[in-house]
C-alpha cells in the first residue's frame, strides 16, 4: 500500500505499479502505509452462469415487448 487518501487506500499493483484505489473498509486489520497485501481474484463460475441466465431472461422479455 502506497498511501491513504480520504476513504481510500492507494495500492500500487504489480511491477508496473498500476494505481488502484481500494475503499479503506476493505483493508485487513493492521494494514497501513507500506504494507504489502496479498490479493487474489478468481472467476465465480456459478455466479457468472446465474448472471448470464438473468441477462438472457431480461433480453428475452425486452424482445417480446417490442412485437
Amino acid at each position: 500500500m502506497d498511501r491513504l487518501e480520504n476513504n481510500y487506500a492507494v495500492l500500487l499493483w504489480g511491477e508496473g505499479e498500476i494505481k488502484v484505489n481500494l475503499p479503506r473498509e476493505l483493508l485487513p486489520p493492521g494494514a497501513g502505509e507500506g504494507s504489502i497485501l496479498k490479493i487474489s481474484l478468481e472467476v465465480d463460475e456459478e455466479g457468472t452462469e446465474k448472471q448470464r441466465e438473468k441477462i438472457s431472461h431480461l433480453l428475452h422479455r425486452l424482445k417480446g415487448k417490442g412485437k
